[in-house]
């Protein structure tokens, strides 16, 4: 059974992401292609920010991205010098709030302990970080992409949780997106199952979709990562076969699986 996931590979080998692994282990063939392109934005002035802790009351981090501009701004010696001698610690000392296991992962990598991981959406996390009811002197930083969703901020303004976002990436359609659909239909044929992982992957791959003829579109079930991705493709009028429990690889296997059968 074939399944089209429409994300970046994790890693440069393809059948060793974990998403086609535990596909596989549940008898799916599993294609992956990338559907966003990414381009980091305003790191000096995102260091700045990383350089007083002081001034914040903690981070949040809700994409894999957003770690990732963390990274970037660490390759600067100096930069990487002063978070391992001091920032990271003091960083650490406050709430480092982040949605989903991949993004755990990565903030681990970069020497910070996280919360929240299994919140699985934005809005969930929400809910966790005003759960604890703290008073704030001071705002939570939330370094995010150009496309976000204003569930989360608007959210935390409403429990009068202060937050100051900086945009650190800017999402656009990955160049060969529509090649790469266009190809892999004629070559592989229809698959059983399409998988969406973002509201902008959404948005980027519809107008192939809704060009493919009704007897093809009419075989697929369209699956989505978390219940953000799938309200993005209810909205646009795709139908919803199966919404993984949780954004991990086993989640969504058994959600495709248990979608096949009905």
């Amino acid at each position: 059974m074939k399944v089209l996931l429409l994300k970046d590979p994790k890693t440069k080998d393809l059948a060793s992401d974990p998403y086609v692994k535990e596909l596989s282990s549940y008898g799916l063939q599993a294609t992956l292609i990338p559907v966003l392109s990414f381009k980091f934005v305003s790191l000096d002035h995102f260091f700045d920010k990383l350089s007083h802790p002081e001034s914040y009351a903690g981070l949040i981090f809700t994409s894999p991205r957003a770690v990732e501009a963390v990274k970037l701004c660490l390759q600067t010696p100096d930069h990487k010098e002063a978070w391992n001698d001091r920032l990271c610690a003091k960083w650490n000392s406050k709430p480092v709030y982040v949605v989903g296991k991949a993004t755990a992962s990565l903030v681990e990598e970069i020497g910070l302990s996280s919360e929240g991981e299994g919140s699985g959406n934005a809005e969930k996390l929400a809910e966790c970080i005003c759960s604890k009811g703290l008073s704030y002197s001071a705002p939570i930083l939330f370094p995010c992409g150009s496309l976000k969703r204003e569930v989360l901020p608007k959210k935390l303004q409403e429990k009068k949780v202060p937050l100051e976002t900086i945009t650190v990436y800017q999402t656009a359609p990955h160049p060969a997106v529509q090649d790469s659909l266009m190809n892999y239909f004629t070559k592989e044929g229809v698959p059983a199952s399409v998988v969406f992982f973002s509201p902008s992957g959404v948005k980027y791959c519809l107008k192939f979709l809704k060009d493919l003829p009704n007897d093809q579109l009419n075989q697929i079930k369209f699956g989505a990562i978390g219940p953000t991705t799938a309200e993005a493709m209810a909205e646009e009028g795709i139908p919803v076969s199966c919404t993984a429990l949780n954004p991990t690889p086993q989640d969504l296997a058994i959600g495709i699986k248990q979608a096949d059968m009905q």
